[in-house]
């Protein structure tokens, strides 16, 4: 069950639309479950005896899962937390909501809150989907009216109706989480905090849970958005926050946050460079007739470059070395986002497109001419091949490479190129 934290704090002329302050914020935790317990033990019994915890020194054991995290979040704003598992996203998330406390600083909290962490986690499985309604949204600070006014509008949002009536511990996990996130939003809190729930459904209960967040944040409610997709986070966040290590890295303009986090994860990966790959020659006698030697982008007068522009000409540079006449060679390009969930971007073959690529035993360079790069900017990693018909003769697993910004796209899921004019009639 989601749940409910509820604070008014007193407010200045300077700070009435702040409706979240996060003021120098620590949490530990211990990787030792035993030591774990006795340690909380021991905190219970130091204040029990009004005694001053060392909440601001680690233990042995302990580690920091968050340190001296502070930001503000205003009325009507949306700001996301990116970073890598165990940045202390959904750590953060808990303190905020109430769920756990702090060891050091803290929280102010005006208006009614909204934790959209766990989906469905808090329905009585016994209880039918109506009586669980009035139980959480109950929770959620609604009066018994008040739930009777938007009941239904929660059912039609989840798309339960033909099931309200049966126990949730029939529910699909999908039909549980549907609730949830319907019973969240149609309580229209002051803030949401949003982890990784906007997965839930297919495409068509996403756009409803998109088109609701729209609302309420034109009422005035204020987000905090977790997710590992970058677009998301690029779509509803002008602000971000960038965690590493449970340590405030970066904070500003969300295109800025986005591009620092995967400068971070790309040097992290490997030490190789973006944009340009040389593979050893293999001997003849351990080639199968084709092999892929180097790899890069150029642009139109054939210079290498370190990074395509988003919106301008690109040409992916592939160098072969064949031993043998190959008449329709077939060249497979799979694009994915190097940060994220590795989703897939882009899937081109030169088959599909019908072309017939003819290499004569040497070195040959294979050009795919993109008239316009209309990859957003950020990280990707490209799984290139060549064959012919079912036989393979190369593959390269992973090319990595950076596509930089020359114009201002941070709003759209990629780059349509355009030409604007006026016709007169």
């Amino acid at each position: 069950m989601t749940n409910l934290v509820e604070k008014e704090i007193a407010v200045t002329p300077d700070d009435t639309e702040v409706v979240i302050s996060v003021e120098n914020v620590s949490k530990k935790f211990c990787r030792d479950l035993k030591r774990s317990l006795l340690y909380g033990v021991q905190d219970i019994a130091t204040e029990l005896v009004a005694g001053k915890r060392k909440s601001d020194t680690l233990r042995q054991k302990e580690f920091w899962a968050l340190k001296d995290v502070s930001f503000q979040l205003r009325r009507g704003e949306a700001l996301g937390l990116v970073g890598s598992n165990g940045a202390g996203k959904s750590t953060l998330l808990r303190i905020i909501s109430g769920l756990i406390k702090p060891d050091t600083g803290c929280v102010k909290i005006k208006g009614r809150i909204a934790p959209l962490i766990a989906l469905g986690a808090g329905f009585n499985p016994i209880l039918t989907g109506r009586e669980n309604i009035y139980a959480n949204m109950s929770v959620l600070g609604l009066s018994t009216k008040e739930i009777e006014e938007k009941f239904q509008d929660v059912v039609d949002f989840a798309g339960i109706s033909d099931a309200i009536d049966a126990p949730v511990q029939t529910y699909s996990s999908g039909m549980a989480a549907r609730l949830g996130f319907a019973c969240a939003v149609y309580i229209e809190p002051d803030i949401l905090l949003i982890d990784e729930v906007l997965a839930v459904g297919d495409i068509s209960f996403r756009m409803k849970c998109y088109q609701r967040l729209a609302k309420l944040r034109e009422n005035g409610t204020a987000f905090i958005l977790v997710s590992h997709n970058p677009h998301v986070v690029l779509n509803v966040c002008e602000f971000s926050i960038y965690l590493q290590k449970g340590k405030l890295i970066t904070a500003g303009e969300t295109e800025a946050v986005i591009r620092k986090y995967e400068e971070d994860l790309s040097l992290g990966g490997t030490d190789a460079p973006l944009g340009v790959m040389y593979l050893p020659e293999k001997p003849k006698s351990q080639s199968l007739g084709v092999d892929i030697v180097s790899l890069c982008f150029k642009d139109e007068q054939g210079n290498i470059v370190a990074a395509p522009l988003c919106g301008e000409p690109a040409y992916l540079c592939i160098e072969c070395k064949a031993y043998k006449t190959i008449e329709n060679a077939n060249i497979g390009v799979l694009i994915t986002a190097l940060s994220g969930q590795n989703e897939r971007i882009l899937y081109i073959t030169s088959a599909s497109d019908n072309e017939r690529l003819k290499l004569i035993p040497g070195k040959v360079e294979i050009q795919m001419q993109m008239p316009y790069c209309c990859l957003l900017p950020g990280l990707y990693s490209t799984k290139i091949y060549i064959k012919e018909g079912i036989c393979s003769f190369d593959i390269v697993e992973s090319f990595r490479f950076a596509v930089k910004a020359s114009k201002v796209v941070s709003q759209s899921l990629f780059y349509q190129p355009r030409i604007w004019k006026v016709a007169n009639k």
